[in-house]
This record gives structure tokens, sequence and C-alpha cells, in this order.
């Protein structure tokens, strides 16, 4: 058991879950949330402020601001509350009212756009908020997690490892998308790894990260209004987009299972589930990315009435036979 004296120093990097028996198909689930800051975010995080640290950006004097959906606000207010920085998340509507809190518990400070931006997002409005503040004042110190390497960086030195190392015969990753740093950084380290990996990247309807038409997306994590940056779909083999009422529907029936996993690792495991239904074969090993646990979503995805009123009455029926 380890003994750490910072919170970023402890994250279980090693659990998979079979998942053949909830879904009848072979896909390993490899779970991120079991951190103290509750999600893969962490690994990004703490690698982009030793980043600044190290080349001089960050100071004792320096304000943290950076946009965030919820889970990389959350990692970056528990390492700013570790090492004595200040933190300023500009998030919007669509954060979970949990993940407010709780950065706000760790003496962050949380500031809610509520503009849409032209593709229908929040994400133009927050970074427009981000670069007013750097522009008024040269304290603030914007990580960018949109741009900056260290965030694949984080997931080529430990994610994609991690994966390796337990399943060294992979044949399938299924990776979500937002920032596009945890694909980016598996995708890297598998195209030099010592056979083939198919790399599937998954997104949710309405994204506009790999194109199309912008759609009403009310589940933070993944997907974009804009294409990502960091994104090189020449490592990509393959995009998967899920329509929002098939993770909602994974989700439960993971949760009927006694799994509690968040927007993300619902979507994920849909695309997955149905890639493996058409191309699945007995000898084919898969793994999933979970980023985060379910416990934030609890107002939202697990809570009736918001299902309801956004995705009208029944929309959970299909979900509700037994899987196995």
């Amino acid at each position: 058991m380890p003994v750490i004296s910072a919170p970023h120093a402890f994250n279980e990097g090693n659990l998979f879950i079979d998942l053949e028996s909830s879904f009848g198909c072979r896909l390993y689930l490899k779970c991120e949330g079991f951190n103290f800051a509750g999600s893969i975010k962490l690994k990004a995080a703490n690698e982009m402020v030793e980043g600044a640290e190290r080349d001089g950006t960050l100071t004792p004097d320096s304000i943290l601001v950076e946009s965030s959906s919820g889970n990389l606000g959350v990692a970056l207010s528990m390492i700013a509350a570790s090492k004595g920085y200040r933190f300023l998340c500009v998030t919007d509507s669509r954060c979970n009212l949990s993940t407010r809190l709780l950065m706000e518990a760790l003496g962050s400070e949380v500031h809610v756009v509520a503009d849409l931006d032209t593709n229908g997002g929040f994400l133009g409005t927050r970074l427009d908020y981000v670069r007013g503040l750097c522009a008024s004042d040269d304290r603030y110190v914007w990580l960018s997690q949109y741009t900056n390497a260290q965030n694949w960086r984080a997931h080529f030195r430990t994610t994609a490892p991690e994966i390796a190392e337990h399943f060294p015969r992979l044949d399938a990753l299924f990776i979500g998308t937002g920032t596009a740093g945890t694909l980016m950084g598996c995708a890297r380290y598998f195209r030099e790894w010592h056979r083939p990996v198919r790399i599937v990247a998954v997104d949710s309807v309405g994204s506009v990260a790999f194109g199309g038409e912008p759609g009403r997306r009310m589940i933070p994590g993944l997907g974009m209004s804009m294409r990502p940056p960091l994104l090189d779909e020449t490592y990509v083999d393959e995009v998967i987009r899920v329509e929002e009422a098939d993770t909602i529907r994974t989700c439960h029936r993971l949760a009927r299972r006694g799994f509690l996993f968040g927007g993300s690792t619902g979507t994920v495991v849909s695309a997955a589930t149905a890639w493996l239904a058409r191309h699945g074969t007995p000898d084919l090993t898969a793994v999933a990315i979970a980023p985060d646990l379910g416990e934030r979503y609890l107002d939202t995805i697990y809570q009736t009435n918001w299902l309801e009123d956004l995705y009208g009455d029944g929309m959970l029926d299909s979900a509700q036979v037994n899987p196995s």
C-alpha cells in the first residue's frame, strides 16, 4: 500500500473489468476513476502543471485558469490546492452541480458561461472568456488542454503502457474523444508497438470533432463544438458516433450490474459493444477506456426527471431487459 503526501501522487492504473457477462462480448474496461480527482484527467492535469513549472511559466504568483466541462477542472482544483496555487475554472451550464461544488470545496473559483457559441456549444464562449482574462492580467496562466502537447504525452507515458502490459495481444482499443489527449497519446504509442492495434475513436452525435453538423449535447465529457487542435486522424482507424440515448441506456445497464460509471464511459462502451457485435471474433481482444465513475452524474443521467425532461418518457424502456 503506497504512502503519499500529495493527492496527485496516487492513481490506480491497473484495474480492468471483464464485461463479457454483462454484454455478451469479449471486452475489457480500463477503469481510470480511482484517484483523488476521480477521473483520467488527473494524468493530463499533472503533466501540464509540471510542464509549466519546469519551463517557468507557472510561478508562485500565478493564477491557473482553464476551460473545462468538469473533470479536468476537478483535477486542477486538487493539484492547485495541494501546491498552493489559485485556480479559476471556466465551465458552462452542462457541468454537473456536484462537480462545481467539488471544485469550490477544493478552494477554486468557478465561472459558468451561459451563451452558446456559433456551433451551438459553449466551448467558444468559454475560450473567449479565458482569453479575456489572460489579456487583462498577466498573472493568469492558461494551460490550454486543447493545444498543450503534455495532454497527449501523459497518456503516451502512462495509460497506453498500462494497457500494453496487461494485454500484449491487444487487437482493438476504444477511446472517447474530447480534447483528443487520451486518443492521441494511446494512438501514438500503439502505432510504434510490436503488433497492429485498431484504434477506434468514439464521439457523441452532435459533436463536430470529426466533422459533421453540430447538434444538442447535454452530457459533458465527450465531444467538441470545434475540431480538437491535438487531433491527427492519420492515427485513427475508425470513428463511431453514439447517440446520447444509447449512452444513457448503457450507463443504466452497467449500473444494474453494480458498476456506476459516468456518461463518457457509457458512450465508449456503447460504441465498443456495437462494434464487437459486428466485427468481434472469439479470439479478438478489445479494451475500452472508462474515464470516470458515476457519482457526479446522479443528478443527471441517473435522475429520472432529468432524463424525462430532455429525452421523453420511456427512453430507458429498452434498457430494462435483463442483460444476462
